[in-house]
């Protein structure tokens, strides 16, 4: 492996329901390569977008990422659907080909692999989320690539934790300018940490979620499960009186 070299590979979601938050996208993923570029060692750049008109656009491949230039509104258009499942499942094969025929001493030390999104998948055709989970799994477990999910649904995070992605690395985030610049930020800063070693994974903090409102009703939410299911426990073990 090459010493302090780092593979970022970024999916981003072009369906439709991201026009809101187009300029905020845009922005934040803009933020997100300048703080990458201020990061010692080296790195490279795979941009993906993905709509149901084109499953996968490459708009950058390994591209050195002192050289990738900003995303504008004329790169990023939204449209269409959502073929989340066909462009990560696409996005790992093709990542893992390519680093394949590199000299092994010539492959990155770390590969992290972002996905963005705003919802759920819905359109998909090649790959399911059974084979999702057993691609990130075993990238994960195998290989120690970091995958990194974030969308502005709870039900597709759930979704996603459900396909392989880890509770950690996964975060909602707010559909708002707000959101998506905090969203950026937490990424952003993760990843430079984990570049430089100074942790040991991709994973999101308490105070990266308290950013965003839709973290914290996940929360609220996973916390009355438990309730529910602490008192159910309970009632159970109750002894029944004989009549």
């Amino acid at each position: 492996m090459k010493p302090n070299y780092t593979h970022i590979t970024v999916i981003l979601d072009r369906s439709g329901s991201m026009s809101s938050i187009k300029s905020d996208i845009i922005g934040g993923f803009n933020g997100f390569v300048d703080t990458q570029k201020a990061v010692s060692g080296s790195a490279t750049l795979t941009l993906v977008q993905f709509d149901t008109q084109d499953p996968y656009e490459v708009i950058h491949w390994f591209k050195p990422i002192t050289e990738v230039p900003p995303l504008t509104p004329e790169t990023f258009v939204p449209r269409a659907s959502t073929p989340l499942w066909d462009a990560v499942g696409r996005g790992i094969e093709d990542l893992a080909r390519n680093l394949s025929l590199f000299a092994l001493e010539a492959q990155p030390e770390q590969v992290v692999m972002v996905v963005v999104t705003d919802g759920m998948e819905n359109s998909s055709r090649q790959f399911r989320g059974t084979q999702i989970r057993q691609m990130v799994t075993e990238k994960s477990e195998k290989y120690q690539w970091q995958f990194v999910y974030l969308s502005a649904d709870l039900n597709a995070v759930n979704e996603a934790e459900q396909s392989g992605f880890s509770r950690a690395s996964s975060m909602g985030y707010d559909p708002n300018a707000a959101g998506v610049e905090n969203m950026w930020r937490s990424t952003a800063d993760k990843v430079s940490k984990y570049r430089q070693k100074h942790e040991s994974s991709v994973n999101f903090s308490d105070a990266d979620r308290q950013c965003q409102t839709t973290e914290q009703e996940r929360l609220k939410l996973e916390a009355e499960a438990q309730r529910q299911a602490k008192s159910q426990d309970e009632t159970k073990a109750q002894p029944k009186e004989n009549f």
